[in-house]
């Protein structure tokens, strides 16, 4: 074990002023594991935290320093609890430490790592033991460290609605009502964009033999999306700004079932526009703004009663997942044996241009720091 522990820290003052440092590695208490990082996944929240602009969560503080980031592989190197008994283990944090099960409530946001609490890039670092997961052995740390925020803010887009162990998965006769019409239609899935959250819930569905649509800026994207990821259809948004009529147009005019809703205010109406009747728009990002633009005001004034009454629609925020869902996420993943989409890996003392990267938003799956080998 080395004598010192590097860390990221930022003052949330701007992603160039990420600074590289050393303190010591940390011990752990009662009911704590000590584990060496060895791989880190970027989101696009951090570099909101690192900008100074993670500020939409009233209960939240901003402004102090910090170590960034979420989503972390990991090994147990010291263990002074039973759920971790030996060394070794091959590890996962999970976003929110204290969301174990059933829906978040306002007082787990205080346990989020990478904020408020301190993140994960760093070398060493101490967790509670109820707020890790085991790693299936067939991935790699550089993919699994992926999962903690995007696959499994995908899976609760699906499958949060459903009882815990009956997730969706069309492949399997255990997981569909025994009654179930014969001639019922394949259920779609819209996801909008290629970054993290996207591309794995195109993956989920897919391995759960559901129809998925993408949409991006980017026709090269679009292409890699069919063929790496198997989307049904893509549709490039620069083109086609009415995209949600294509989406009609693709479904027979029946619309998506499940919408991932990572625009936001120059999104949502055209969203609405194209979920199925009973379908479900899972809001989860904001690429496009948090508010409203000016000049089209007239557009984006949505009357939501009316829009969710027409074709009976629900609409939920999802802030990521509880543990249980997580572990019942991996089951899914290790039984497909699903990969990860990696688009790049940097170094760990390259953290400034992988956060520059992440920003620029030209990635296409989930971009990841090596901490260490």
């Amino acid at each position: 074990m080395t004598a010192k522990n590097r860390q990221w820290t930022t003052k949330q003052d701007g992603l160039d002023n990420l600074e590289l440092g050393e303190i010591d590695i940390p011990e752990p208490k009662d009911g704590e594991v000590l584990v060496k990082i060895k791989a880190v996944s970027l989101n696009y929240r951090d570099t909101e935290v690192c900008q100074g602009e993670y500020n939409h969560y009233s209960s939240l503080d901003s402004g102090q320093a910090l170590v960034p980031c979420s989503d972390m592989a990991g090994e147990i190197v010291a263990s002074k609890s039973p759920r971790w008994k030996k060394t070794g283990a091959r590890v996962l944090s999970i976003f929110n430490q204290t969301h174990l099960t059933g829906q978040i409530k306002e007082s787990d946001l205080v346990s989020g790592l990478g904020f408020p609490l301190p993140g994960v890039l760093v070398q060493y670092r101490v967790f509670p033991d109820y707020a890790l997961v085991p790693i299936p052995d067939y991935l790699s740390d550089e993919e699994a460290c992926t999962l903690p925020i995007a696959a499994v803010t995908a899976w609760t887009s699906i499958n949060g609605f459903r009882p815990l162990g009956q997730y969706l998965d069309l492949t399997s006769d255990d997981s569909q009502p025994k009654d179930q019409p014969k001639d019922k239609k394949v259920p779609v899935l819209l996801a909008q964009g290629t970054g993290g959250v996207s591309v794995a819930a195109l993956q989920i569905a897919h391995a759960a033999g559901l129809s998925t649509i993408v949409t991006s800026s980017s026709d090269d994207k679009l292409d890699r999306a069919r063929n790496d990821l198997s989307a049904s259809t893509g549709i490039n948004y620069r083109t086609h700004w009415e995209w949600h009529e294509f989406v009609l147009d693709a479904t027979a005019g029946a619309g998506a079932d499940y919408i991932l809703e990572t625009g936001g205010s120059d999104t949502l109406r055209r969203s609405f526009e194209c979920v199925a009747f009973g379908g479900t728009i899972a809001c989860i990002g904001y690429l496009s703004g948090k508010d409203a633009d000016g000049a089209n005001d007239n557009l984006n004034r949505l009357n939501v009663n009316v829009l969710a009454l027409r074709r009976n629609v629900t609409l939920k925020g999802i802030l990521n997942g509880p543990r249980d869902r997580f572990e019942e996420m991996l089951g899914f993943y290790e039984k497909k044996k699903i990969k990860p989409i990696v688009d790049k890996v940097f170094k760990f003392e390259e953290a400034k241009d992988a956060f520059q990267y992440l920003a620029k938003g030209a990635h296409f799956g989930k971009v990841v720091i090596k901490v260490a080998d």
